[in-house]
């Protein structure tokens, strides 16, 4: 990008198009919603002061939840604060179980955290960002750099993988 373009970027219009992409990325990693938006803050914060970096070589979006990552790790690190999202905060709970139902669910859940964990990591990826329903494929294809397709490629394989796991345990 040459300078006379980063100094021509309008640090308002970028904040309305990528300021709700940012915060379901970081939601997507801590599941606070208050967190989330703090971190969103400060992700944009540091876009402002480092425009100059920001060479174009990838989207501006990609360059976005670069940062949103840095700093969410940063905080993590600075706060000893290990709340990432689990699983089973994903997973939709449409009842409240009780006695062999309960157990029987949490069973799943243990075999379904093993399927993905033996997941190659941007499948890994890829899944917890569609599990959580808080991007698309198009948008996940952004954040890693990747097309839509080849994310619901990986997705696809993946499910296959999960399932030949998850069959394996039945």
């Amino acid at each position: 990008m040459q300078e006379s373009d980063k100094n021509s970027i309008d640090m308002d219009t970028v904040y309305q198009e990528y300021a709700k992409l940012v915060y379901r990325f970081l939601y997507v990693h801590t599941r606070n919603a208050q967190w989330s938006e703090e971190l969103t803050q400060e992700t944009f914060l540091r876009a402002v002061t480092s425009i100059h970096r920001y060479d174009g070589s990838c989207k501006l979006s990609v360059w976005l939840c670069q940062i949103a990552k840095h700093v969410l790790y940063q905080e993590l690190r600075k706060k000893k604060r290990a709340d990432f999202v689990e699983l089973s905060e994903c997973i939709p709970d449409d009842a409240a179980p009780d006695g062999e139902d309960a157990v029987l669910q949490k069973e799943n859940r243990t075999e379904l955290y093993r399927a993905i964990h033996h997941l190659s990591e941007p499948e890994r990826e890829v899944v917890m960002y569609r599990m959580t329903g808080a991007l698309s494929f198009r948008e996940i294809g952004e954040i890693i750099g990747k097309s839509e397709n080849w994310c619901r490629t990986v997705f696809y394989r993946a499910k296959i993988k999960m399932k030949k796991e998850l069959s394996a345990y039945e």
